[in-house]
């Protein structure tokens, strides 16, 4: 029994999906990197202001703050730096932080583990683009693996004849 294949409207559906996530996944890429690396520019985080969501049964807070690079060529306000939370921080305290390059988040230090997402959405794009392109290339096989045989099949036919067609020695179409 041969596997079925998604409807073309299906594919459709998650190659646009695909399109989407890649535009959100590809310029996250160069950061991801740098994070996993532990690369970045290092500098000085000031905490400004405590900024937080209630969810029921669940509170997320971050700081915002300026960020300014060691070296002094990086000075950006209003960056949330990354992994913080109410207790973390207060008003007006300064604490080392990395810019990514991202153009509203720092990170401590230590870097972050956010960029397993990204990669983890990156290998979902590409399992989608797989299963969505699979029957296309593979009715594309198909088709150039037929059209081989059937060129064959004309030639060696046509061969045949030619070599036995007394009307016409030598002649070939």
């Amino acid at each position: 029994m041969t596997p079925r294949r998604p409807s073309p409207p299906l594919t459709i559906a998650l190659l646009i999906v695909a399109a989407l996530l890649l535009t959100w996944t590809i310029p996250a890429i160069g950061p991801a990197l740098r994070l996993a690396g532990g690369d970045g520019r290092p500098g000085t985080f000031t905490a400004q202001r405590l900024d937080c969501v209630r969810h029921p049964g669940h509170e997320s807070c971050a700081w915002t703050g300026d960020f300014s690079s060691h070296d002094g060529v990086v000075h950006r306000r209003g960056v949330t730096l990354a992994g913080s939370d109410r207790t973390t921080h207060q008003a007006g305290r300064r604490t080392g932080a990395v810019d990514v390059g991202l153009p509203n988040r720092v990170y401590g230090p230590n870097g972050s583990t956010e960029w397993i997402f990204t990669a983890l959405l990156l290998l979902a794009v590409l399992a989608l683009l797989v299963f969505a392109a699979a029957p296309v290339a593979g009715a594309a096989r198909r088709r150039l693996t037929a059209g081989g045989r059937a060129d064959e099949h004309d030639r060696g036919h046509h061969g045949r004849q030619l070599a036995t067609d007394p009307r016409r020695p030598g002649e070939h179409r």
